[in-house]
């Protein structure tokens, strides 16, 4: 199965120029940008440099070149790259883009005059064309990304943490607008915090694909104590984490089983993440719990939420997205003394163990065990969230406004004792408060999406530039605008 979170990057390349400026930073724009992107292990996408003019486009028939090659490789173009090493002909540009219809995000590029360089030979000109391009763009309909400078070297540190950033914005774009999320199971009957709508995901291109909990259970049951498949399971879930000496085998047979059942649906289903009907059904009538199956699939890149939060597996599967590295799925749970900034985020044992930091316990689920017997509940994974810098997101769909809403942020993880069993996690996010507020006010769940790094830019830029999907980004800068932007 090829997925999109572990497939490589292609970019298309453009060098927009102006016939009347000098064509020398052309050809020098073009090896620049082409070195940028091999560091990054970014492939480019572009017209050999004799196909046009100084290798730029500054005309209809450059466009049409480019359009037609672009468009010929659509499968494979996650994203544009635009570089004026001058003005640039923004028609050309902007005739480019929409004669490809590649609908794939853009990073616009515009180059520094130099203060002893701006005679009618040597000057650039293109902090100017850079307004030119985007007036285009703003006609045509077409978003666009803006470097973190209106004008930048393109051989600079600076310009390539934007390639980078910008990389890790389109695969995340690319991967939700295709996304096919499994659901396990029906939702337990009294979490109607877990209702969303398929139709609103699905008119973003995204897929929810269906099966019964009851056929999964026949699944697992299914598989022969002598399976090879089951061996090899059993040896990855002792790998895993530390068993406790009381866990009888038949407890952990039983896990392996559930899990090989999982991950064949998964598979044969192509789906890139999931929700699971995680109790109390499969704990009463299979006899064990999921959250293994879900934290080595989410140690994989394929992460997979609780409860069947469809929308918080959506969610994760951003943040590994934007990140390339395990996501989790949290409760909003517990204050943290009066510390105002300060909270407690936890569930059962899902968390992926490099999400958790250390070699995690694996045992019984704590709450429910208590309930229906320890022995039918082995699978929770427990540990505490070591410290570090962490990207909260959480996306709903809001059936009375038509849209997917979301909100994001940024945070950290604290070191500090919490002494509660399972998954925890002592967060620290500045101004709680007012989080918290707009929460509650705009209907949100109490799950919420986790991922180590700060990756809040990438994931407000995928979703709401480029997916239109109305996002608060808690305690970043509101973009100054007259109106919602634009998206395809």
């Amino acid at each position: 199965m090829d997925r999109t979170v572990s497939r490589p990057v292609t970019l298309g390349v453009v060098i927009g120029s102006r016939a009347f400026f000098s064509p020398a930073p052309c050809k020098q724009a073009r090896d620049e940008v082409l070195m940028q992107l091999e560091k990054l292990d970014v492939r480019p996408m572009i017209l050999p440099f004799e196909a046009t003019a100084n290798g730029a486009v500054q005309s209809i028939e450059d466009a049409r070149l480019y359009a037609d090659k672009f468009k010929a490789h659509r499968d494979e173009i996650d994203g544009l790259v635009i570089c004026l090493p001058n003005f640039g002909d923004e028609i050309a540009v902007a005739e480019l883009v929409n004669r490809a219809r590649l609908g794939v995000p853009i990073l616009l590029q515009a180059s520094n005059d130099e203060i002893n360089k701006v005679d009618v030979h040597s000057r650039r000109d293109a902090f100017c064309g850079k307004i030119s391009v985007s007036n285009n763009f703003w006609q045509y309909g077409v978003p666009f990304t803006e470097t973190t400078s209106h004008t930048v070297d393109i051989a600079s540190d600076e310009f390539a943490g934007d390639l980078d950033r910008f990389s890790s914005v389109c695969r995340t774009v690319r991967g939700l607008k295709n996304a096919r999320i499994g659901a396990i199971g029906a939702r337990t009957g009294p979490f109607h915090t877990m209702r969303y709508s398929e139709k609103l995901l699905q008119a973003s291109g995204i897929t929810v694909i269906t099966v019964d909990l009851s056929e999964m259970m026949h699944a697992a049951g299914q598989v022969p104590d002598d399976a090879p498949e089951l061996k090899g399971k059993l040896e990855k879930i002792a790998e895993y984490g530390t068993i406790p000496a009381h866990i009888k085998p038949d407890q952990i047979r039983k896990q392996a089983k559930w899990t090989l059942a999982v991950n064949r649906w998964i598979e044969e289903n192509q789906c890139d993440a999931s929700a699971i009907q995680c109790w109390r059904s499969l704990q009463d009538n299979f006899g064990c719990a999921t959250c293994v199956t879900m934290s080595m699939m989410g140690e994989e890149l394929m992460p997979s939420a609780c409860e069947v939060d469809v929308m918080g597996a959506l969610s994760m599967y951003a943040l590994t997205l934007s990140s390339g590295a395990p996501s989790a799925i949290l409760d909003w749970n517990n204050n943290y003394g009066h510390a105002k900034d300060m909270c407690v985020c936890t569930h059962c044992g899902n968390y992926p163990k490099s999400f958790i930091g250390n070699t995690p316990e694996i045992s019984e689920l704590d709450v429910l065990g208590e309930t229906i017997g320890r022995e039918k509940c082995f699978g929770a994974v427990k540990g505490k969230v070591k410290a570090g810098e962490m990207t909260f997101f959480r996306l709903s769909t809001d059936d009375r406004a038509g849209t997917i809403k979301s909100y994001v942020g940024e945070g950290e993880f604290t070191d500090d004792p919490f002494g509660m069993d399972g998954g925890i996690a002592v967060a620290r996010v500045n101004d709680l408060r007012r989080l918290m507020r707009f929460i509650t006010q705009q209907g949100f769940e109490h799950h919420v999406a986790m991922v180590r790094g700060h990756r809040a830019d990438i994931v407000k830029e995928a979703a709401c530039r480029y997916l239109g999907w109305p996002i608060y980004h808690h305690g970043g800068d509101p973009e100054q605008q007259l109106s919602n932007p634009v998206c395809f």
